[in-house]
């Protein structure tokens, strides 16, 4: 039989653990990530839908935003928009437009923003920030005192005479003050 070595009394090595932090009086550094470069957008690419369907268009004034949010806006929505944008123009030559909110704005200089509209799932719904002021009221009531809603679903004649009606009224009236909100 072999002699076995005798064994070790010895307890093992205790695991190693990490030096603690010394005191010091510098700030720490933190270093950045490099800064991912920026995504060239496609050319003739689309705005981002939002729910309802409603285009991601940035807030800028001016003609171009507007039918940039209207180019953008889904199906047969993008043809009322275009209609509604047409009266609009008709009724109001130097009609001021703007995007705010995701949404085209229209309004005159001397009375502010008095119309807009924005895509829902199954219709458009115009809104008239002095509707209540209008004759005959828009149909839809808010929750927003004084506002009105007219909605516009797909296969809905717009009453073109109606609609001017109500542009040239609205317009008439003092609406959100200002072109900066």
């Amino acid at each position: 039989m072999a002699k076995q070595p005798p064994k070790s009394t010895k307890k093992p090595a205790p695991k190693k653990q990490a030096p603690k932090p010394r005191a010091t009086t510098k700030k720490p550094t933190t270093k950045k990530a490099p800064a991912k470069p920026a995504q060239a957008k496609k050319a003739g690419a689309k705005p981002k839908l939002l729910s309802g369907g409603n285009p991601q268009i940035a807030k800028a004034d001016g003609d171009a935003p507007v039918q940039a949010f209207i180019d953008a806006m889904p199906g047969w929505k993008r043809d009322v928009g275009r209609q509604l944008d047409a009266i609009i123009g008709r009724t109001l030559p130097g009609v001021r437009r703007a995007v705010r909110w995701n949404s085209p704005f229209y309004g005159t200089e001397a009375n502010g923003w008095f119309l807009s509209y924005h895509c829902i799932t199954r219709y458009i719904k115009v809104a008239f920030f002095r509707g209540t002021e209008l004759d005959p009221m828009p149909p839809v009531a808010s929750k927003n005192e004084g506002t009105r809603y007219f909605h516009i679903h797909e296969g809905e004649a717009i009453d073109e005479k109606l609609f001017a009606s109500w542009v040239r009224q609205g317009a008439k009236l003092p609406g959100w003050d200002g072109f900066k909100c």
